[in-house]
């Protein structure tokens, strides 16, 4: 049986970026600069490393974990949905995870694609670049339409402007 080391490696966390005050990181973690992790996250990176790109935004309640061998990667100006869960996948740069969904170990999320809120990506299942995927499990549904992608950029921005206004109030 693989064991948990009994030392974690200690996080990396860009000064810019916006850690919420009862969000939990452990282990190999990366969060890059202008990253906005909201209330009640748990990040745990014990046996592969977890990665959030530069102006991603994790949501309320949401979860992030490697597993030995399957790291989790997100790219950069990524949403992830309140109480989504993130095991072992890759998520492209620009992608949207709903709220509730999941992908698990293997996952893959081509650019700008998204996840649809309750929807479950399964080991080793690929969503192409920006096509919407629903379901469990999840299944590419159609192309997404440029009002769509515009929408997902403005809610990144919505919470990058949100990471600035709570790291200034938790000081």
């Amino acid at each position: 049986m693989d064991r948990v080391p009994r030392r974690l490696a200690a996080p990396v966390i860009h000064p810019s970026a916006f850690i919420a005050s009862n969000a939990r990181v452990f282990g190999d973690v990366v969060i890059e600069a202008e990253a906005v992790v909201m209330f009640g996250v748990v990040i745990r990176a014990e046996t592969d490393r977890v990665v959030v790109g530069e102006e991603t935004n994790i949501q309320d309640n949401s979860v992030l974990h490697a597993d030995r061998g399957y790291p989790t990667i997100l790219g950069r100006r990524i949403s992830i949905g309140h109480s989504a869960v993130i095991h072992g996948a890759v998520i492209g740069d620009r992608c949207l995870v709903g709220m509730g969904a999941i992908a698990l170990n293997g996952a893959v999320m081509g650019e700008g694609s998204w996840l649809a809120a309750g929807s479950l990506l399964p080991e080793g299942k690929e969503i192409p670049p920006w096509t919407i995927a629903v379901g469990t499990p999840a299944r590419p549904l159609r192309e997404l339409r440029p009002h769509e992608i515009e929408r997902a950029e403005m809610g990144v921005e919505e919470y990058l402007s949100l990471g600035i206004t709570y790291r200034r109030l938790e000081g």
